[in-house]
């Protein structure tokens, strides 16, 4: 089974006709009659119903380019991308928990480069896809925490997507909400003080859980909870509903704007302290491009600067 064999195939099936695919494929009806032949009699069963109007896929052939049509796309992009005399952009792609610190981070790193050269990508997104963007090369870089709570699950999941977690800092748990808030001008706060206020997190999607929670949660109930799903929508519910929701403290005002507040949480409120070890992930054995290293120094230098108890 060739390449050349599946685009055939594939266009004999958008075209309907052997005698139309051959046309569009600039190639003799006889030769092309007798690679679909080839490749058929390799498979073992047909791909066509041959009737004097044409051809129509039979249903192990339409699974069959099904596959064939996902296959060929790919070699297409490889052709686009790395072909001769293609003029190729670097890429670097940072998959991320929703931390605003590592957005700033990215900027930074970004304004250093002539983005016409270059293919830069940073997703925000759930705690699931950071691990498989990373273990399937989508992201060079991950940003997540580990914490005593979700340590062991989450060593496991990242010992089977072949990923190593690297610390950067590590956090006591803090109290984010609106500036408006009637509690925002304390210098502490205790889970039993906020009870009546809805608790907001992040949605994980189909992996709800609490080992994958972007938020440093204890065990227990929460009497009020609301997900978002992006950080826009979570600050705008701070505001609108007076959420709360649980953080490493760590906040770029510069992005999320200066209307919000960073409250410690009163030591003995999680189980276990609620302490937060913030890092990236990459795949195991893989050493950082140069991009990734710039990126990873951004992000030290700017902790670096805000520290462990902003």
């Amino acid at each position: 089974m060739t390449l050349q064999q599946l685009h055939y195939a594939i266009t004999i099936s958008e075209t309907g006709s052997i005698n139309k695919a051959s046309e569009r494929l600039y190639i003799s009806q006889p030769s092309l009659t007798l690679s679909l032949q080839e490749l058929e009699k390799e498979l073992g069963f047909p791909l066509f119903h041959r009737s004097g109007r044409g051809v129509t896929l039979t249903p192990e052939g339409a699974d069959f380019i099904l596959y064939a049509r996902q296959v060929y796309s790919q070699y297409e992009d490889l052709a686009d991308r790395f072909g001769k005399g293609k003029n190729r952009k670097e890429k670097f792609g940072v998959s991320t928990q929703h931390y605003s610190f590592a957005v700033k981070a990215f900027v930074e790193l970004v304004k250093g480069f002539d983005t016409s050269l270059y293919e830069f990508a940073i997703r925000e997104t759930q705690t699931k896809a950071v691990l498989a963007d990373v273990a399937n090369l989508r992201s060079e870089i991950g940003i997540l925490y580990l914490s005593d709570f979700n340590r062991s699950v989450m060593g496991k999941l990242l010992r089977t997507a072949g990923l190593v977690f690297h610390p950067l800092i590590t956090c006591s748990p803090y109290v984010y909400l609106w500036s408006g808030h009637p509690l925002a001008q304390k210098a502490s706060l205790t889970l039993q003080e906020l009870q009546a206020y809805p608790c907001l997190s992040f949605e994980q999607g189909d992996a709800e859980s609490f080992y994958y929670a972007e938020e440093v949660f204890s065990t227990g109930e929460y009497l009020r909870t609301i997900k978002a799903n992006d950080r826009a929508t979570m600050l705008n519910l701070m505001v609108g509903l007076g959420g709360y929701t649980l953080c490493s403290g760590i906040i770029c005002e510069e992005l999320n704007g200066s209307g919000y507040v960073a409250v410690p949480l009163e030591a003995g409120s999680l189980e276990g302290g609620g302490r937060m070890e913030i890092g990236y992930v990459m795949k195991k054995n893989m050493v950082p491009s140069h991009i990734g290293r710039l990126y990873i120094e951004k992000i030290q230098a700017y902790l670096g600067q805000v520290g462990n108890g902003v």
